[in-house]
């Protein structure tokens, strides 16, 4: 039985990006079964120009700005019914085997929770924009390859999680572990929901045959701001506190303080010192809100072999992180 594929795309504000993305669907060699937008309250009109022009899209409109989370979420659930969810930013041009391609490498295995495609720049499709992400103990997550020449990276690979700008997941599992956590609103769920993934024994994994161009930051605006930096830093907190148990913080503790020192250094230095540490007292307030909603990865013993394997990788990534 040929398993069943929707592809989500969240919208905000999207006018100058929805058409090019929309377009690029239409000539995969395996057509999606369903074709999801979620609008998140936009204002610029891009949700009325989708439905003019794209009549097989499914627009769902949430009237306001739910952020990445409350919007993938809503598709999430619109896509129950299907075996397998693309996750897609409107700021993309998928290549015409993208679904295909994606699609062939996640059904290889039903231990691999989210297979994440070869994301290119727009700019100059030569150069790496992800080739799948890592998270360390210094408590960074990076993409692998950013900025490097894309012949590089052909091989298929483990990841500690997929970005969701351009990857497939289970919804089988989604349904088994949950979906995004709404309260990190946007940046880091990704890393979130596939690191709550690995804890449970899953596997993410990336495709070179899949291939996306990505514009990057078209959303937000800009690679700093006020917003992303707040954002980025009190998600950054409360990542930890979800998905380590307390043995694991206490272990990664000198590591993670280095780490959070070295980043605020960073964006002092840029002006935005004031904003990072914002954020990072509103992590702390996210922690107990996580808390009180029982959000926290509870810990189970039979899933201590994946955490030792998850803490040596986390090591491991440092060096990667540092040696570029």
């Amino acid at each position: 039985m040929e398993k069943k594929v929707s592809v989500v795309i969240p919208n905000y504000n999207g006018l100058a990006f929805y058409r090019d993305c929309l377009l690029a669907l239409r000539e995969q060699t395996r057509m999606p079964d369903r074709i999801v937008v979620i609008d998140n309250g936009s204002t610029d009109q891009s949700a009325e120009a989708i439905e003019r022009e794209f009549p097989e899209v499914e627009l769902l409109r949430l009237g306001t700005n739910t952020g990445f989370c409350g919007a993938v979420n809503a598709g999430i659930i619109a896509s129950y019914d299907m075996d397998y969810v693309i996750l897609l930013n409107n700021d993309t041009k998928a290549d015409p085997c993208f679904v295909e391609e994606l699609l062939a490498a996640i059904i290889k295995n039903d231990r691999i929770f989210s297979c994440q495609a070869k994301m290119l720049s727009m700019a100059d499709p030569s150069v790496m924009d992800d080739a799948g992400d890592y998270y360390c103990a210094l408590g960074w997550a990076f993409a692998r390859g950013k900025g490097k020449p894309a012949d590089r990276y052909e091989r298929p690979v483990s990841l500690f999680f997929s970005c969701a700008g351009a990857a497939i997941y289970s919804v089988k599992i989604l349904r088994e572990i949950g979906k995004f956590d709404e309260n990190h609103f946007c940046y880091l769920e990704d890393t979130d929901v596939g690191w709550k993934a690995r804890i449970n024994g899953y596997r993410n994994v990336f495709v070179p045959t899949a291939k996306v161009l990505h514009i990057g930051s078209a959303t937000t605006g800009s690679l700093y701001n006020d917003f992303k930096v707040r954002n980025s830093s009190r998600n950054s907190i409360y990542l930890i506190y979800k998905n380590m148990p307390s043995f694991q913080i206490l272990l990664n503790l000198p590591l993670l303080v280095f780490g959070f020192s070295v980043k605020a250094a960073f964006f002092f230095r840029r002006g935005f010192g004031g904003v990072y540490m914002k954020g990072i007292v509103n992590g702390f307030r996210l922690c107990r809100k996580g808390a009180e909603e029982g959000k926290k990865v509870v810990f189970k013993s039979e899933n201590l072999p994946h955490y030792f394997r998850i803490q040596l990788e986390l090591w491991v990534n440092c060096v990667r992180r540092l040696i570029g």
